[in-house]
Protein backbone atom coordinates (compact mmCIF):
# COMPACT_ATOMS: atom_id res chain seq x y z
CA UNK A 1 0.00 0.00 0.00
CA UNK A 2 1.14 3.35 -0.83
CA UNK A 3 2.62 5.83 2.12
CA UNK A 4 -0.23 8.89 2.18
CA UNK A 5 2.57 11.77 0.91
CA UNK A 6 3.37 9.33 -1.85
CA UNK A 7 -0.28 9.29 -2.99
CA UNK A 8 -0.71 13.17 -2.44
CA UNK A 9 2.53 13.55 -4.78
CA UNK A 10 1.20 10.88 -7.41
CA UNK A 11 -2.52 13.37 -7.16
CA UNK A 12 -0.77 16.54 -7.35
CA UNK A 13 1.43 15.82 -10.01
CA UNK A 14 -1.42 14.37 -12.34
CA UNK A 15 -3.61 17.38 -11.42
CA UNK A 16 -0.55 19.82 -12.43
CA UNK A 17 0.07 18.10 -15.88
CA UNK A 18 -3.53 18.01 -16.63
CA UNK A 19 -3.98 21.45 -15.74
CA UNK A 20 -0.91 22.84 -18.55
CA UNK A 21 -1.69 20.83 -21.37
CA UNK A 22 -5.63 21.77 -21.32
CA UNK A 23 -5.84 25.17 -19.81
CA UNK A 24 -2.63 27.18 -21.78
CA UNK A 25 -1.84 30.31 -20.31
CA UNK A 26 -1.99 32.80 -23.86
CA UNK A 27 -4.90 31.48 -26.58
CA UNK A 28 -2.33 32.80 -29.46
CA UNK A 29 -3.66 32.83 -33.13
CA UNK A 30 -2.32 29.35 -34.74
CA UNK A 31 -1.50 30.77 -38.43
CA UNK A 32 0.68 33.62 -37.10
CA UNK A 33 2.00 31.27 -34.08
CA UNK A 34 2.65 28.20 -35.87
CA UNK A 35 6.00 27.64 -34.73
CA UNK A 36 4.76 27.97 -30.87
CA UNK A 37 2.72 24.60 -31.28
CA UNK A 38 2.71 21.27 -30.70
CA UNK A 39 -0.41 19.14 -30.67
CA UNK A 40 -3.69 20.20 -30.90
CA UNK A 41 -3.03 24.20 -29.92
CA UNK A 42 -0.82 23.74 -27.02
CA UNK A 43 2.36 25.52 -26.74
CA UNK A 44 5.64 23.58 -26.71
CA UNK A 45 6.40 25.46 -23.13
CA UNK A 46 3.16 24.38 -21.43
CA UNK A 47 4.49 20.93 -22.41
CA UNK A 48 7.78 21.84 -20.83
CA UNK A 49 6.05 23.02 -17.64
CA UNK A 50 3.72 19.81 -17.40
CA UNK A 51 6.72 17.96 -17.10
CA UNK A 52 8.38 20.17 -15.31
CA UNK A 53 5.14 20.15 -12.56
CA UNK A 54 4.59 16.18 -12.66
CA UNK A 55 8.64 16.06 -12.08
CA UNK A 56 8.61 18.33 -8.92
CA UNK A 57 5.44 17.40 -7.51
CA UNK A 58 6.58 13.47 -7.43
CA UNK A 59 10.13 14.55 -6.64
CA UNK A 60 9.03 13.54 -2.83
CA UNK A 61 8.36 10.15 -4.11
CA UNK A 62 11.49 9.92 -6.39
CA UNK A 63 13.79 10.53 -3.61
CA UNK A 64 11.27 9.45 -0.50
CA UNK A 65 13.77 7.41 1.53
CA UNK A 66 16.59 10.36 0.85
CA UNK A 67 14.49 13.18 2.11
CA UNK A 68 13.06 10.45 5.45
CA UNK A 69 17.24 10.17 6.39
CA UNK A 70 17.74 13.95 5.91
CA UNK A 71 15.11 15.20 7.54
CA UNK A 72 15.19 19.05 8.28
CA UNK A 73 18.72 19.55 6.41
CA UNK A 74 17.78 19.78 2.70
CA UNK A 75 20.60 19.21 0.08
CA UNK A 76 20.81 22.24 -2.78
CA UNK A 77 18.73 20.01 -5.31
CA UNK A 78 15.89 19.54 -2.74
CA UNK A 79 15.83 23.30 -2.37
CA UNK A 80 15.88 23.67 -6.45
CA UNK A 81 13.31 21.37 -6.71
CA UNK A 82 11.13 23.14 -4.30
CA UNK A 83 11.66 26.05 -5.49
CA UNK A 84 10.38 24.41 -8.79
CA UNK A 85 7.25 23.31 -7.47
CA UNK A 86 6.00 26.03 -5.67
CA UNK A 87 6.61 28.28 -8.48
CA UNK A 88 4.59 26.25 -10.93
CA UNK A 89 2.01 25.66 -8.16
CA UNK A 90 1.09 29.30 -8.29
CA UNK A 91 0.90 29.82 -11.85
CA UNK A 92 -1.14 26.65 -12.05
CA UNK A 93 -3.47 27.89 -9.61
CA UNK A 94 -3.58 31.26 -11.29
CA UNK A 95 -4.67 29.97 -14.34
CA UNK A 96 -7.48 27.58 -13.49
CA UNK A 97 -8.84 29.84 -10.23
CA UNK A 98 -7.40 33.64 -10.59
CA UNK A 99 -4.97 35.53 -9.22
CA UNK A 100 -6.28 35.71 -5.81
CA UNK A 101 -4.87 32.41 -4.24
CA UNK A 102 -1.59 33.11 -5.99
CA UNK A 103 -1.76 36.35 -4.69
CA UNK A 104 -2.37 35.33 -1.20
CA UNK A 105 0.18 32.71 -0.95
CA UNK A 106 2.51 34.81 -1.90
CA UNK A 107 1.73 37.76 0.24
CA UNK A 108 2.19 34.91 3.36
CA UNK A 109 5.35 33.87 2.21
CA UNK A 110 6.94 37.71 1.80
CA UNK A 111 5.47 38.13 5.42
CA UNK A 112 7.16 34.95 6.41
CA UNK A 113 10.62 36.38 4.81
CA UNK A 114 9.97 39.59 6.18
CA UNK A 115 8.88 39.11 9.78
CA UNK A 116 11.49 40.62 11.39
CA UNK A 117 11.77 44.15 9.53
CA UNK A 118 7.23 44.55 10.18
CA UNK A 119 6.53 47.02 12.69
CA UNK A 120 6.38 45.97 16.21
CA UNK A 121 2.67 44.84 16.33
CA UNK A 122 2.85 42.78 13.31
CA UNK A 123 6.81 41.46 13.66
CA UNK A 124 8.06 38.21 14.40
CA UNK A 125 11.28 36.31 13.99
CA UNK A 126 11.00 35.11 10.37
CA UNK A 127 11.78 31.96 8.50
CA UNK A 128 15.24 31.60 6.35
CA UNK A 129 14.70 30.41 2.35
CA UNK A 130 15.69 26.82 3.58
CA UNK A 131 13.26 26.39 6.18
CA UNK A 132 10.49 27.81 4.15
CA UNK A 133 11.08 25.62 1.37
CA UNK A 134 12.03 22.13 3.81
CA UNK A 135 8.48 23.04 5.28
CA UNK A 136 6.66 23.63 2.68
CA UNK A 137 7.51 21.33 0.03
CA UNK A 138 9.39 18.45 1.91
CA UNK A 139 7.16 17.66 4.70
CA UNK A 140 3.46 16.85 5.21
CA UNK A 141 3.11 21.04 6.72
CA UNK A 142 2.55 22.56 3.61
CA UNK A 143 1.85 21.34 0.36
CA UNK A 144 1.18 17.73 1.04
CA UNK A 145 -0.74 18.52 4.00
CA UNK A 146 -4.19 17.56 5.21
CA UNK A 147 -5.91 19.38 2.10
CA UNK A 148 -4.47 17.80 -0.35
CA UNK A 149 -4.76 14.49 1.57
CA UNK A 150 -8.30 14.38 1.46
CA UNK A 151 -8.94 15.89 -2.09
CA UNK A 152 -6.36 12.86 -3.41
CA UNK A 153 -8.33 9.76 -1.00
CA UNK A 154 -11.52 11.27 -0.84
CA UNK A 155 -12.65 14.46 -2.57
CA UNK A 156 -11.82 12.73 -6.06
CA UNK A 157 -14.12 9.59 -5.05
CA UNK A 158 -17.01 11.70 -4.58
CA UNK A 159 -16.12 14.07 -7.84
CA UNK A 160 -16.31 10.69 -9.62
CA UNK A 161 -19.22 9.50 -8.19
CA UNK A 162 -21.21 12.58 -9.27
CA UNK A 163 -19.66 12.54 -12.77
CA UNK A 164 -20.55 9.61 -13.57
CA UNK A 165 -24.12 9.99 -11.92
CA UNK A 166 -24.09 12.92 -14.22
CA UNK A 167 -23.49 11.23 -17.86
CA UNK A 168 -25.78 8.81 -16.96
CA UNK A 169 -28.74 11.44 -16.65
CA UNK A 170 -29.07 11.97 -13.27
CA UNK A 171 -29.00 15.72 -13.45
CA UNK A 172 -31.99 15.54 -16.33
CA UNK A 173 -34.02 13.26 -13.80
CA UNK A 174 -34.19 15.68 -10.83
CA UNK A 175 -34.35 18.63 -13.39
CA UNK A 176 -37.65 16.74 -14.60
CA UNK A 177 -38.28 15.08 -11.51
CA UNK A 178 -38.69 18.71 -9.70
CA UNK A 179 -40.69 20.55 -13.03
CA UNK A 180 -43.32 17.79 -12.52
CA UNK A 181 -43.94 18.45 -9.23
CA UNK A 182 -43.53 22.26 -9.00
CA UNK A 183 -43.90 23.47 -12.49
CA UNK A 184 -47.47 23.96 -12.47
CA UNK A 185 -47.25 26.31 -9.43
CA UNK A 186 -46.43 30.16 -9.60
CA UNK A 187 -43.05 30.76 -10.69
CA UNK A 188 -43.11 27.26 -11.46
CA UNK A 189 -39.57 26.99 -13.16
CA UNK A 190 -37.47 29.32 -10.62
CA UNK A 191 -39.07 27.00 -7.82
CA UNK A 192 -38.13 23.88 -9.78
CA UNK A 193 -34.72 25.25 -10.55
CA UNK A 194 -34.43 25.40 -6.73
CA UNK A 195 -35.04 22.33 -6.40
CA UNK A 196 -33.56 20.34 -8.86
CA UNK A 197 -30.00 21.94 -7.83
CA UNK A 198 -31.00 20.76 -4.04
CA UNK A 199 -30.99 17.20 -5.62
CA UNK A 200 -28.47 17.40 -7.86
CA UNK A 201 -26.38 19.19 -4.78
CA UNK A 202 -26.69 15.51 -2.72
CA UNK A 203 -25.02 13.87 -5.62
CA UNK A 204 -22.29 16.80 -6.65
CA UNK A 205 -20.91 18.88 -4.31
CA UNK A 206 -19.87 21.10 -6.91
CA UNK A 207 -21.19 24.49 -7.81
CA UNK A 208 -20.30 24.69 -11.72
CA UNK A 209 -21.59 21.19 -12.09
CA UNK A 210 -24.66 22.11 -10.69
CA UNK A 211 -25.20 24.79 -13.03
CA UNK A 212 -24.02 23.35 -15.65
CA UNK A 213 -26.33 20.19 -15.30
CA UNK A 214 -29.51 21.98 -14.09
CA UNK A 215 -29.13 26.42 -15.61
CA UNK A 216 -29.77 24.55 -19.51
CA UNK A 217 -32.90 23.64 -18.55
CA UNK A 218 -33.82 25.46 -15.81
CA UNK A 219 -33.11 29.22 -17.14
CA UNK A 220 -34.67 28.87 -20.59
CA UNK A 221 -37.45 27.75 -18.85
CA UNK A 222 -37.47 30.77 -15.95
CA UNK A 223 -37.23 32.97 -19.24
CA UNK A 224 -40.00 31.49 -21.32
CA UNK A 225 -42.90 32.26 -18.03
CA UNK A 226 -41.42 35.83 -17.68
CA UNK A 227 -38.19 35.98 -15.89
CA UNK A 228 -35.56 38.74 -16.95
CA UNK A 229 -32.46 36.74 -17.76
CA UNK A 230 -30.48 38.09 -15.48
CA UNK A 231 -32.64 36.97 -12.40
CA UNK A 232 -33.30 33.49 -14.45
CA UNK A 233 -29.51 33.05 -14.45
CA UNK A 234 -29.17 34.91 -10.54
CA UNK A 235 -31.77 32.28 -9.11
CA UNK A 236 -29.83 29.45 -10.99
CA UNK A 237 -26.58 30.84 -9.83
CA UNK A 238 -27.83 30.80 -6.16
CA UNK A 239 -29.43 27.52 -6.07
CA UNK A 240 -26.28 25.56 -7.67
CA UNK A 241 -24.12 27.16 -5.07
CA UNK A 242 -26.14 26.53 -2.20
CA UNK A 243 -25.23 23.24 -3.52
CA UNK A 244 -22.03 22.40 -1.87
CA UNK A 245 -23.93 22.42 1.17
CA UNK A 246 -26.42 19.71 0.54
CA UNK A 247 -25.84 16.77 2.26
CA UNK A 248 -24.82 13.95 1.36
CA UNK A 249 -22.15 14.77 -0.92
CA UNK A 250 -21.03 18.05 0.00
CA UNK A 251 -17.66 20.64 -1.20
CA UNK A 252 -14.61 19.22 -0.99
CA UNK A 253 -14.30 21.60 1.79
CA UNK A 254 -16.96 19.51 4.49
CA UNK A 255 -14.20 16.81 3.27
CA UNK A 256 -11.67 18.45 5.10
CA UNK A 257 -13.81 20.01 7.83
CA UNK A 258 -13.83 16.18 9.30
CA UNK A 259 -10.16 15.88 8.83
CA UNK A 260 -9.47 19.14 10.78
CA UNK A 261 -11.95 18.43 13.53
CA UNK A 262 -10.86 14.38 13.37
CA UNK A 263 -14.73 13.42 13.47
CA UNK A 264 -15.90 10.81 11.22
CA UNK A 265 -17.87 12.86 8.23
CA UNK A 266 -21.17 11.56 8.95
CA UNK A 267 -20.84 14.35 11.76
CA UNK A 268 -20.01 17.37 9.43
CA UNK A 269 -23.30 15.97 7.39
CA UNK A 270 -25.69 15.36 10.33
CA UNK A 271 -24.28 19.15 11.89
CA UNK A 272 -25.00 20.68 7.96
CA UNK A 273 -28.06 18.81 6.89
CA UNK A 274 -30.49 21.40 8.75
CA UNK A 275 -28.83 24.80 7.80
CA UNK A 276 -28.85 23.34 4.16
CA UNK A 277 -32.22 22.46 4.21
CA UNK A 278 -33.14 26.14 5.86
CA UNK A 279 -31.04 27.75 3.08
CA UNK A 280 -32.81 26.04 0.78
CA UNK A 281 -36.35 26.89 2.47
CA UNK A 282 -35.41 30.77 2.29
CA UNK A 283 -34.30 30.27 -1.53
CA UNK A 284 -37.45 28.79 -2.50
CA UNK A 285 -39.62 31.40 -0.34
CA UNK A 286 -37.88 34.20 -1.99
CA UNK A 287 -38.86 32.43 -5.79
CA UNK A 288 -42.42 32.74 -4.72
CA UNK A 289 -42.28 36.24 -3.47
CA UNK A 290 -40.44 37.30 -6.84
CA UNK A 291 -42.92 35.23 -8.74
CA UNK A 292 -45.63 37.52 -6.59
CA UNK A 293 -44.06 40.94 -7.30
CA UNK A 294 -43.26 40.07 -11.27
CA UNK A 295 -46.98 38.44 -11.77
CA UNK A 296 -45.56 35.31 -13.11
CA UNK A 297 -47.72 32.12 -13.18
CA UNK A 298 -46.97 28.33 -13.99
CA UNK A 299 -45.45 26.60 -16.69
CA UNK A 300 -47.75 24.85 -19.54
CA UNK A 301 -48.99 21.97 -18.76
CA UNK A 302 -47.41 20.56 -22.71
CA UNK A 303 -44.17 21.69 -20.70
CA UNK A 304 -44.20 19.92 -17.68
CA UNK A 305 -42.92 16.53 -17.60
CA UNK A 306 -45.81 13.79 -16.35
CA UNK A 307 -44.41 12.80 -12.69
CA UNK A 308 -45.10 8.80 -11.90
CA UNK A 309 -43.50 8.50 -15.72
CA UNK A 310 -40.42 10.88 -14.98
CA UNK A 311 -39.57 8.78 -11.49
CA UNK A 312 -40.61 5.51 -12.81
CA UNK A 313 -37.91 6.62 -15.67
CA UNK A 314 -34.96 7.77 -13.56
CA UNK A 315 -35.83 5.77 -10.02
CA UNK A 316 -32.88 3.63 -10.51
CA UNK A 317 -30.25 7.26 -9.93
CA UNK A 318 -31.19 6.85 -6.13
CA UNK A 319 -29.73 3.23 -5.86
CA UNK A 320 -26.04 4.50 -6.06
CA UNK A 321 -27.51 7.68 -3.27
CA UNK A 322 -29.02 5.03 -1.39
CA UNK A 323 -26.32 2.78 -1.39
CA UNK A 324 -23.99 5.53 0.20
CA UNK A 325 -26.21 6.42 2.55
CA UNK A 326 -26.40 3.48 3.84
CA UNK A 327 -22.91 2.48 3.88
CA UNK A 328 -22.46 6.51 5.90
CA UNK A 329 -25.21 6.17 8.54
CA UNK A 330 -25.92 2.52 9.20
CA UNK A 331 -22.85 0.46 8.61
CA UNK A 332 -20.39 3.39 9.49
CA UNK A 333 -17.97 3.09 7.01
CA UNK A 334 -15.67 5.45 5.70
CA UNK A 335 -16.20 8.03 3.22
CA UNK A 336 -13.59 6.58 0.57
CA UNK A 337 -15.12 3.35 1.02
CA UNK A 338 -18.62 4.69 1.13
CA UNK A 339 -18.30 6.08 -2.44
CA UNK A 340 -16.20 3.45 -3.83
CA UNK A 341 -18.59 1.27 -3.07
CA UNK A 342 -21.57 3.70 -4.55
CA UNK A 343 -19.53 3.70 -7.77
CA UNK A 344 -19.27 0.18 -8.47
CA UNK A 345 -22.88 0.33 -7.67
CA UNK A 346 -23.93 2.99 -10.06
CA UNK A 347 -21.25 1.05 -13.12
CA UNK A 348 -23.95 -1.73 -12.78
CA UNK A 349 -26.88 0.84 -12.93
CA UNK A 350 -25.51 2.25 -15.95
CA UNK A 351 -24.90 -1.26 -17.80
CA UNK A 352 -28.89 -1.76 -16.75
CA UNK A 353 -29.64 1.49 -18.39
CA UNK A 354 -27.82 1.04 -21.62
CA UNK A 355 -28.49 -2.69 -22.31
CA UNK A 356 -32.21 -2.29 -21.17
CA UNK A 357 -32.40 0.79 -23.72
CA UNK A 358 -30.55 -0.78 -26.43
CA UNK A 359 -32.92 -3.67 -26.19
CA UNK A 360 -35.50 -1.45 -26.57
CA UNK A 361 -34.33 0.25 -29.43
CA UNK A 362 -33.46 -2.99 -31.10
CA UNK A 363 -30.01 -2.71 -31.22
CA UNK A 364 -28.31 -5.31 -29.16
CA UNK A 365 -26.75 -6.08 -26.04
CA UNK A 366 -23.29 -5.53 -27.43
CA UNK A 367 -24.11 -2.21 -28.45
CA UNK A 368 -25.83 -1.21 -25.09
CA UNK A 369 -22.46 -2.21 -23.30
CA UNK A 370 -20.29 -0.48 -25.80
CA UNK A 371 -22.15 2.27 -24.89
CA UNK A 372 -22.03 1.87 -20.90
CA UNK A 373 -18.36 1.26 -21.37
CA UNK A 374 -18.02 4.59 -23.58
CA UNK A 375 -20.61 6.78 -20.35
CA UNK A 376 -18.19 5.12 -18.09
CA UNK A 377 -15.37 6.33 -19.18
CA UNK A 378 -16.45 9.90 -20.09
CA UNK A 379 -17.51 10.10 -16.64
CA UNK A 380 -13.58 9.38 -15.36
CA UNK A 381 -12.64 11.81 -17.78
CA UNK A 382 -15.13 14.73 -16.59
CA UNK A 383 -14.26 13.81 -13.27
CA UNK A 384 -10.90 13.95 -13.78
CA UNK A 385 -10.91 17.44 -15.21
CA UNK A 386 -13.50 18.78 -12.24
CA UNK A 387 -10.68 17.64 -9.61
CA UNK A 388 -7.84 19.64 -11.19
CA UNK A 389 -9.26 22.83 -9.74
CA UNK A 390 -9.88 21.01 -6.42
CA UNK A 391 -6.40 19.42 -6.14
CA UNK A 392 -4.40 22.90 -7.08
CA UNK A 393 -6.57 24.51 -5.03
CA UNK A 394 -6.28 22.29 -1.86
CA UNK A 395 -2.18 22.19 -2.79
CA UNK A 396 -2.06 25.74 -2.79
CA UNK A 397 -3.50 26.75 0.57
CA UNK A 398 -1.11 24.70 1.63
CA UNK A 399 1.36 26.81 1.11
CA UNK A 400 -0.45 29.30 3.13
CA UNK A 401 -1.27 26.82 6.01
CA UNK A 402 2.75 25.86 5.96
CA UNK A 403 3.57 29.44 6.97
CA UNK A 404 0.72 30.04 9.30
CA UNK A 405 2.23 26.50 11.30
CA UNK A 406 5.90 28.26 10.75
CA UNK A 407 5.12 30.76 13.66
CA UNK A 408 3.06 33.84 11.88
CA UNK A 409 -0.50 31.83 12.88
CA UNK A 410 -0.67 32.84 16.46
CA UNK A 411 0.93 36.44 15.62
CA UNK A 412 -1.97 36.79 12.80
CA UNK A 413 -4.67 35.43 15.08
CA UNK A 414 -3.00 37.83 17.99
CA UNK A 415 -3.64 40.71 15.47
CA UNK A 416 -7.12 39.40 14.39
CA UNK A 417 -8.27 38.92 17.97
CA UNK A 418 -7.03 42.50 18.99
CA UNK A 419 -9.22 44.23 16.00
CA UNK A 420 -12.11 42.48 17.62
CA UNK A 421 -11.00 43.77 21.02
CA UNK A 422 -11.92 40.04 22.58
CA UNK A 423 -15.53 40.83 21.61
CA UNK A 424 -17.14 37.59 20.44
CA UNK A 425 -19.53 39.15 18.24
CA UNK A 426 -17.28 41.54 16.74
CA UNK A 427 -15.12 38.80 15.66
CA UNK A 428 -17.58 36.43 14.48
CA UNK A 429 -18.67 39.56 12.17
CA UNK A 430 -14.90 39.94 11.24
CA UNK A 431 -14.35 36.55 10.32
CA UNK A 432 -17.94 36.52 8.22
CA UNK A 433 -16.57 39.75 6.34
CA UNK A 434 -12.93 38.65 5.68
CA UNK A 435 -14.68 34.97 4.43
CA UNK A 436 -16.78 37.07 2.04
CA UNK A 437 -14.21 39.43 0.74
CA UNK A 438 -11.88 36.04 0.01
CA UNK A 439 -14.37 34.58 -1.45
CA UNK A 440 -14.96 36.87 -3.92
CA UNK A 441 -11.28 35.67 -5.39
CA UNK A 442 -11.19 32.45 -4.13
CA UNK A 443 -13.01 29.01 -4.07
CA UNK A 444 -14.82 27.93 -1.59
CA UNK A 445 -12.32 25.15 -0.65
CA UNK A 446 -9.41 27.91 -0.36
CA UNK A 447 -11.49 30.38 1.38
CA UNK A 448 -12.59 27.80 3.86
CA UNK A 449 -8.38 26.55 4.67
CA UNK A 450 -7.54 30.15 4.63
CA UNK A 451 -9.81 31.36 7.33
CA UNK A 452 -10.37 28.30 9.81
CA UNK A 453 -6.28 28.03 9.91
CA UNK A 454 -6.73 31.76 11.35
CA UNK A 455 -9.81 31.92 12.62
CA UNK A 456 -11.57 28.85 13.70
CA UNK A 457 -9.03 28.72 16.53
CA UNK A 458 -9.49 32.15 18.16
CA UNK A 459 -13.43 32.16 17.58
CA UNK A 460 -13.50 28.76 20.57
CA UNK A 461 -11.40 30.65 22.80
CA UNK A 462 -13.01 33.99 22.92
CA UNK A 463 -16.28 32.26 23.55
CA UNK A 464 -14.86 30.68 26.18
CA UNK A 465 -13.71 33.66 27.61
CA UNK A 466 -17.46 34.86 27.30
CA UNK A 467 -18.81 31.61 28.83
CA UNK A 468 -20.23 30.64 25.65
CA UNK A 469 -19.00 26.94 25.00
CA UNK A 470 -18.91 26.89 21.28
CA UNK A 471 -18.09 23.47 19.76
CA UNK A 472 -14.87 23.36 17.54
CA UNK A 473 -17.44 21.85 14.30
CA UNK A 474 -19.51 24.98 14.89
CA UNK A 475 -16.41 26.93 14.44
CA UNK A 476 -15.12 25.64 11.64
CA UNK A 477 -19.02 25.17 9.97
CA UNK A 478 -18.93 29.19 9.98
CA UNK A 479 -16.24 29.93 8.61
CA UNK A 480 -17.14 27.26 5.76
CA UNK A 481 -20.50 29.15 5.16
Amino acid sequence: MLDSTKVRAIHLAFAMALLFLTLPALKLPRKHFRFLYVIDRIAALDYVLALAGAISAMYIVMDYEGLAMRAGVPLTRDLIMGTVLVVLLLEASRRVIGPALPVIAMAFTLYAFMGPYMPDIFAFKGVSARKYLSNITLTTEGIYGIPLGVSASIVYLFVLLGSLLEKAGAGNFFTNLALSLLGKYKGGAAKAAVVSSAATGMVSGSSIANIVTTGPFTIPLMKKIGYPAEKAAAIEVAASTDGQLMPPIMGAAAFIIAEYVNVPYIEVVRAAAIPAFASYFGLFCITHLEASKLGIKGLAKEDIPVFMQTLIGGIHYLIPLAVLLYELVVVRHSPEMAAYRAIVVLFGVIFFQEIKRAIKDRMGVVTGIKKSVRLIAEGMIQGSKNMVSVALACAAAGIIVGVVNMGIGGMISLIVENLAMGNIYLLLFITAIASLLLGMGLPTTATYIVMASLTAPIIVEVGGLYGFVIPIMSAHLFCFY
